[in-house]
């Protein structure tokens, strides 16, 4: 079912963990915001200024090992998936991401820390309509033997991933599942990221993964997982690259109406689809719940949802 009206948080709540490329600490602070504002990242620099930027696809200023938010002056917040994919799958439109430092904190390396936070506090509802983006036709992005598309789905947000890897241990996993309140607590917030022991040493001298340890990341050999605690789904590993799906796809700007299939796909992939979806007005249209109002690749629709002028890489 879609829902009628737009959320927000009842109050406003922090959360305090460490940057798990950067390594520095830092204190994520959600707060409520009003009908329409969407997902608004803010952050206090070094020297007192303050930035905000729109959590929307046209933001991304990176996405090879997470996905970044940045403008002119540069990047100003990474790792944004994992909050955002706790907005999106818990149903909240419109919040407020305030930030003391460039990375938002990993915590156990899953959604459900900031899914907890978000309990703890409440949702509300606006009086507002919600409005969704409603996929119309199939998009489609390929990148080597990998692909991702986005296609019509009349129910509500439907992801299905499918991973490949050489690594034995995990080898293929597939996961179909739609994504409401309840499915994402139940298949995804708790699968957490993941990677492989034989990369650290490269990861660590390129500057990233400074912060990961067994508290906040899986670590994988080519026979087993050396956390003591083990898995937590026989099939995490793909649980988790549909967790960061639902995160990625959140800066499209409003909730989707539409199923989206990743094949060996990743942050890059999953922005690129994207990208590709709304740079074709005849491909979505902006619906508004009971009544449903169809503005068909239209332009002013609010919330930051501006179709950009320009074309992706699409094969």
């Amino acid at each position: 079912m879609k829902a009628v009206r737009q959320t927000t948080l009842r109050n406003q709540i922090s959360i305090a963990g460490i940057g798990i490329h950067s390594g520095l600490p830092v204190t994520l602070t959600l707060h409520p915001a009003e009908a329409d504002t969407g997902i608004v990242f803010t952050r206090t620099d070094a020297d007192g200024r303050e930035r905000q930027i729109c959590a929307d696809f046209r933001a991304v200023t990176a996405t090879e090992f997470a996905t970044v938010l940045g403008d002119n002056s540069g990047a100003l917040c990474s790792t944004t998936e994992h909050v955002l994919a706790a907005l999106r799958g818990l149903g909240v439109d419109n919040a407020m991401v305030e930030l003391d430092g460039p990375e938002a904190p990993i915590m156990d390396g899953s959604a459900e820390p900031f899914v907890a936070a978000i309990d703890q506090v409440g949702i509300i509802t606006l009086n507002a309509r919600r409005r969704y983006i409603e996929v119309l036709k199939p998009i489609r992005v390929v990148r080597g033997d990998s692909y991702g598309e986005l296609r019509p789905f009349s129910r509500g947000f439907r992801v299905e991933c499918e991973i490949e890897f050489a690594n034995p241990f995990i080898g293929r996993q597939k996961l179909a599942t739609d994504i409401d309140p309840a499915s994402f607590r139940r298949e995804l917030a708790r699968a957490r990221t993941f990677g492989f022991m034989r990369d650290v040493s490269q990861l660590w001298s390129a500057g990233y993964a400074l912060g990961a340890s067994f508290e906040n990341t899986l670590v994988v050999t080519d026979t087993r997982v050396l956390n003591p605690e083990g898995l937590r789904f026989p099939d995490e590993f793909v649980r988790h690259k549909a967790l960061d799906a639902v995160g990625d796809l959140a800066l499209a700007g409003a909730p989707l109406l539409g199923a989206y299939r990743s094949v060996r796909g990743g942050h890059n992939l999953n922005h690129a689809v994207v990208v590709a979806l709304m740079s074709d007005p005849s491909a979505w249209a902006l619906a508004e719940a009971e009544p449903v109002r169809r503005l068909r690749g239209h332009a002013d629709v609010g919330a930051g949802l501006v179709a950009p002028a320009y074309g992706p890489n699409v094969s």
